[in-house]
């Protein structure tokens, strides 16, 4: 996949998600990850949301750009819960064009009403078109 624009630093693209308990279950199904607090409501009725179904978030973001991810790394801040919205933004800080690709590499927030439930970074490559 080739990115529609070439990427420049200071780039910020956002999506914001809210997890379903489908979600979580579907997730913990695929990864394994079946620990009663993603399978056993709390008492509000909601789920924790596995980590790495939080890290999609930025991972759908450099998916939508065409980003061929080649390292992550995630900090996970607070619990996040089904039902609550989260927004992410990944804003690109620096990008190494080379022949035939652009060498990227970008800062993960992610947040529920303000608050930092996430932080990250990620890099990768972008091929340029033609490639």
């Amino acid at each position: 996949m080739v990115m529609a624009s070439e990427p420049a630093d200071g780039d910020v693209h956002v999506f914001e998600r809210t997890f379903t308990h489908a979600d979580v279950e579907q997730f913990g199904e695929v990864s394994g990850d079946q620990q009663a607090i993603h399978t056993e409501p709390d008492s509000e009725g909601r789920l924790v949301v596995q980590g790495l179904l939080t890290a999609t978030l930025p991972t759908k973001i450099g998916g939508d750009l065409g980003v061929l991810a080649r390292s992550m790394e995630f900090e996970f801040l607070e619990p996040v819960y089904t039902g609550e919205s989260i927004t992410c933004e990944v804003t690109t800080e620096s990008v190494d064009e080379r022949e035939d690709r652009y060498e990227i590499a970008c800062a993960v927030v992610c947040r529920r009403a303000g608050e930092t439930v996430l932080n990250g970074r990620f890099e990768g490559l972008v091929w340029k078109a033609g490639q």
